[in-house]
């Protein structure tokens, strides 16, 4: 089934090519966290760049679910929902 148009024409691509054995881990991870294995990538890079460069890299954006629709859904889970309880 082909993606709808309007899905990627508003966001640039960025391809890599990994080893196979990197691709599978890739996959197992991200089956562990229930999500695909472009939203576990998308949020490795994410979190890397918050380490890396910190406020300087956010501007005024906060780090909230709503303004971030990737941590929302990440966010509004049952497996995060047992963080909490705690």
């Amino acid at each position: 089934m082909a993606r709808p148009i309007e899905a990627t024409t508003n966001r640039p691509r960025i391809s890599i090519d990994v080893e196979p054995e990197l691709r599978q881990r890739l996959r197992l991870a991200a089956a562990k966290w229930n999500v695909t294995v472009r939203r576990y990538i998308l949020e490795a890079i994410e979190e890397q760049l918050r380490e890396d460069l910190g406020d300087e890299g956010e501007g005024a954006l906060a780090l909230t679910a709503k303004a971030d629709p990737v941590l929302a859904e990440l966010w509004d889970n049952r497996k995060d929902a047992e963080y909490d309880r705690l």
